[in-house]
């Protein structure tokens, strides 16, 4: 990447190694947690009773809100202990939870096999998935952010935004694949356990690029001085101005962007399959080919915000936002036999992700002290991730049911990006440059 090139060259190296091993494990966290998502509709039928399909699914999408639900719960627990004790072992622990939880879902018996008590088996470790990535977002953005360079920052941490599309992209990939390859039959009786199978041969892999992991050069400074905190969540609690910046993040940033996140990458296959009544492989390789769109944009907004600052893009992904989603998702059963106009829609928020999660990386780390930076960041950004952009699918498909309309359901994420673009527009400033040391 050319803002590599332009930082010094040993500097420039070492940074390589740091974001090709954070990013590995942060992508392995997305894979595991999102496989879950493209199976959703399957998981209807395979964990719940098949009485009542449209019952079934949104069972599904609510197991799927739960893992997000309880990501702030993660949050308070490992961003404490990445405050307290370092970020790189925090990095460690999570993946390894993350990886075996992922792997228990494919040993998992079906509803029809053991009834109820499946159910439940998946819930939780649904929940264990989420406590797991609540510890892994935030640390992975400080600490990326912390070995970055300031005058790239932008463009050098956005590739952590990255993952959450490759994992979309991985997921959705192998079950094309998958549902290519085998019978409806044999997909439905063990096909889908191999996506987490795989996953342990990933979480191997993981494990050992983690484990050459070193500390972020700005804890180690706090560990030298001594200004490590003992309780950096009360800490957060009691100082004004960072609670005030918690808040923001809450309301704006990370709200703004799990909104669009889920409603463009999580609820358009589930979409384009259950209301658009496109077959599934179609669905997945129109999705497919949206997603794999967002990373050179993604990286193009984030070398951007070096240039022209975070606060407008940031800005512009919101107002782009709020007005694309409801016409996209009206206009997609309208062209539903023309996949390259389904395509053309489904890339306006895909660029709205991109220009809020372009500069994210580096704005959710340049807004807090050093002190406190994983838990500033973790908690908030969590919350708006977890309970609002993760169970968007949810409240849009109940919304949807509740009152015979899927548009009336896309009222809720376009009324969201709304109020998260007033919240920016007055009190959103300007990060660029910040010193991460202080």
């Amino acid at each position: 990447m050319s803002s590599f090139v332009q930082a010094p060259a040993d500097h420039a190296k070492a940074y390589r190694k740091v974001a090709l091993a954070a990013c590995f494990g942060t992508f392995i966290e997305w894979y595991d947690f999102l496989t879950f998502a493209t199976l959703a509709v399957h998981f209807a039928v395979l964990f719940f009773p098949s009485d009542d399909p449209v019952a079934a699914l949104l069972y599904s999408l609510a197991t799927f809100g739960m893992g997000m639900v309880v990501r702030p719960l993660g949050a308070i627990l490992f961003g404490s202990l990445g405050d307290r004790f370092g970020r790189r072992v925090v990095f460690v622990a999570t993946i390894g939870i993350m990886g075996l939880a992922t792997f228990g879902v494919g040993l998992l018996p079906t509803h029809a096999q053991w009834g109820w008590v499946a159910t439940a088996l998946l819930l939780m470790l649904r929940l264990v998935q989420g406590l797991a990535m609540g510890g892994e977002i935030g640390g992975a953005n400080v600490y990326l952010a912390e070995h970055a360079s300031p005058e790239h920052r932008g463009a050098q941490t956005s590739v952590l935004q990255w993952m959450g599309g490759l994992g979309i992209l991985a997921s959705t990939l192998q079950l094309v694949i998958l549902q290519a390859c085998l019978s409806d039959a044999d997909f439905k009786a063990w096909g889908w356990r191999i996506p987490f199978w795989l996953s342990a041969v990933l979480l191997l892999a993981s494990m050992r690029a983690r484990l050459a992991l070193h500390e972020s050069p700005v804890f180690e400074r706090l560990r030298q001085q001594q200004q490590v905190t003992p309780t950096p969540l009360r800490d957060c609690l009691r100082d004004r101005p960072t609670l005030g910046r918690m808040a923001l993040l809450f309301f704006c940033v990370s709200a703004g962007g799990g909104v669009l996140f889920f409603c463009s990458q999580v609820y358009a296959p589930i979409y384009l399959k259950t209301v658009v009544q496109m077959s599934a492989v179609t669905a997945g390789w129109v999705t497919l080919s949206a997603t794999l769109c967002l990373f050179p944009l993604t990286y193009l907004c984030g070398r951007w915000s070096d240039r022209w600052g975070r606060r407008p893009l940031v800005l512009g992904g919101l107002a782009l936002g709020a007005a694309s989603i409801l016409p996209v998702y009206a206009a997609l059963p309208l062209v539903a036999q023309q996949p390259l106009w389904v395509f053309l829609l489904l890339l306006l928020p895909v660029v709205a992700v991109a220009l809020v999660t372009g500069p994210q990386t580096a704005l959710l780390s340049e807004l807090f002290s050093a002190r406190t930076r994983y838990t500033a960041v973790g908690l908030p950004h969590n919350l708006a991730a977890g309970w609002i952009g993760g169970l968007s699918p949810y409240v849009v498909a109940l919304i949807a049911q509740k009152y015979g309309s899927v548009l009336l359901g896309l009222l809720y994420p376009t009324a969201l990006l709304v109020l998260a673009w007033v919240v920016g527009y007055v009190w959103l400033p300007e990060t660029r440059g910040r010193d991460l040391r202080n």
